[in-house]
Parts: C-alpha cells; structure tokens; sequence
C-alpha cells in the first residue's frame, strides 16, 4: 500500500491567519505535517509527500502544484496497488488509529472529518477517484457506490480533527498528550503539541466550551 501525504507548501492554514503570522502558519504546518509523517511510519509503512513545492523532510516529495483533487486523483490513475490518501493537518493521528483506517477490508475506506470534509482514506478499487470540495465525504460515498465500489467508515475522533482554525487549536492542547499518559514508556513527543506551548497557547473556557488564549 502507498501511503501518500498531501502538503500545501507554499502559504499554508490561511484559516489560521487570525492568530499566527505567516511564519508561524508555516512552522506549525510544519510540526503537524511531522506528527503524520511519525504517525504513519508506527504503522509499519513509509509515507510519502505530495507537495505543491519543494519540501526538505525524511521522505519521498512529488511535487505537484494542481489543485488537491487533481493531483490524488493522478496517484490514484497511475497506481496499481492500494493508496491510502493522509491529511498533513490531522496534529492528533496515531499508529493506533490510522492502522484501524489501512487494515480494514473495503475497496473504499474513508474516514470523516468534523462538518463533512475526508481526512483520510484507503482507494482499493481501480475506478475510484476523488473529489475534496464541499462535503466531500458524502461525495465519496456516491462516488464509490456508482463505481460499484465495497466501502467502509471508520469513525475517530482523531482522525477526524484537522486542524484549521482557531478553535480547533484547543483539540491539540486538550488531546495531544492523551496517548503518552496512558502508559508510562511512552514519552509525550507531539512536535505540534510542544509548538502550541512553546508559542505561548493554552487552555481557556468560558460558560459554552473550551478555546485558547496566547500568553
């Protein structure tokens, strides 16, 4: 199976523009992109980056500067073998949770993101192709049943939470070291989590939910 990252190089998390300057938009990018190259290579396999620029990581880039649809959709035409397609935003991805996504059987596996977007999934059907606007994981439920395609819904709550805005910082802070603090042999390393604190973010609530304030 390839395992391949999409990676918006150049100007990225623009949703994000409220609260970190462009350098940081990218150096936080940056952080997150590493905890789901580190997250797929606990499951065994190598990942590889779909950049729209030249990036320096520990990993194959194929650089291709068309829109997202257009370049998965040119992986999946060229590959034979399974692709699994893993967002570069998903700061929360673990071993655990993406091998759940890669193990399961469907020639279509998808897993949603928060308010109808696709965070990752698994093409095993050669006539499967993608399309990322809108609610594009109703999109891709429809467009595996019209290619006759068995598909499968994984449900996480990590891998359904992308980071784009401002309050979805608040996941990271809150969930981000969750996993190393159930064992003992397991030491908190989440590049993203340790950029938020460094960088001054934690925790705030008021009477409805939980946001984030910059110290």
């Amino acid at each position: 199976m390839r395992v391949v990252v999409p990676y918006a190089a150049t100007d990225p998390k623009t949703r994000l523009a409220d609260v970190l300057s462009a350098d940081e938009r990218t150096a936080f990018a940056e952080a997150m992109l590493a905890d789901v190259l580190a997250a797929v290579r606990g499951t065994g396999r190598e990942p590889e980056l779909l950049a729209t620029a030249p990036v320096a990581v520990d990993a194959p880039v194929t650089v291709d500067d068309r829109p997202l649809t257009e370049a998965v959709n040119a992986v999946l035409a060229e590959t034979e073998e399974a692709v699994a397609v893993v967002m570069a935003d998903l700061a929360l991805a673990t071993p655990d949770a993406l091998g759940r996504l890669f193990e399961r059987d469907g020639e279509v596996v998808v897993a949603p993101g928060r308010g109808g977007g696709t965070n990752a999934l698994v093409a095993r059907h050669p006539e499967f192709r993608v399309d990322y606007h809108g609610t594009s994981f109703l999109d891709h439920l429809a467009v595996a049943r019209e290619v006759g395609a068995a598909v499968e819904v994984v449900d996480s709550h990590r891998l359904a939470t992308d980071v784009d805005e401002r309050a979805d910082l608040a996941e990271v802070l809150i969930h981000g070291g969750s996993e190393a603090r159930r064992t003992s042999a397991t030491r908190a390393t989440r590049k993203s989590l340790e950029w938020l604190k460094s960088a001054g973010f934690e925790l705030a609530s008021d009477e409805s939910r939980v946001g984030v304030v910059r110290d």
